[in-house]
């Protein structure tokens, strides 16, 4: 059953997984924010779910804007474009909140318009221009080539902690 003397049936199984992870490998849930295309990779996405009543909680970051309850697990929910410093916009019937789970931390994140899935192979992506190094190219991961246009490839992680809770009271905080 449990037999890890390297049994056919337990290489099949481990087979399997692989096969099942691969399946997922290079797809990018695309969005916007305002004009420009983003994208996350799909491994991290839990769900795709419409605006739905924000609790605030205070002394968050102002980019933390509440929490929702989604089925009995209360999740924190960030607005992408405050967290990117852009100015906010009334929510419309396009806004989503993308539920994301990383390192067993689920959080919603605020988007205008979620887009497609898309297959972006490594020798599509590129790491992000040298030249501008502001405050929020610290979240780009790469750009990924779609045709004729470019998506910022997100990364995942720093846009879930880098910045986050420890030092959120802070006078660092924009």
């Amino acid at each position: 059953m449990n037999d890890r003397s390297g049994s056919s049936a337990m290489g099949e199984e481990t087979d399997d997984l692989e096969i099942e992870e691969d399946s997922q490998k290079d797809k990018f849930l695309t969005f916007r924010i305002g004009e420009e295309g983003y994208g996350l990779d799909i491994r991290h996405i839990t769900e795709i779910i419409g605006i739905q009543k924000i609790t605030p909680v205070p002394d968050m970051p102002d980019y933390v804007v509440g929490v929702i309850n989604l089925r009995g697990t209360v999740i924190p929910i960030m607005n992408v474009r405050r967290r990117f410093g852009l100015p906010l916009k009334d929510y419309d019937p396009r806004t989503c909140i993308i539920v994301v789970n990383l390192e067993e931390t689920s959080l919603g994140l605020i988007v205008d318009e979620v887009s497609e899935v898309l297959t972006i192979t490594e020798d599509c992506l590129e790491p992000p221009p040298r030249v501008s190094r502001g405050p929020n190219s610290r979240f780009i991961q790469g750009l990924g080539k779609v045709g004729n246009e470019a998506r910022m490839i997100l990364d995942t992680k720093k846009i879930l902690y880098d910045g986050e809770p420890a030092r959120a009271g802070s006078a660092e905080q924009e």
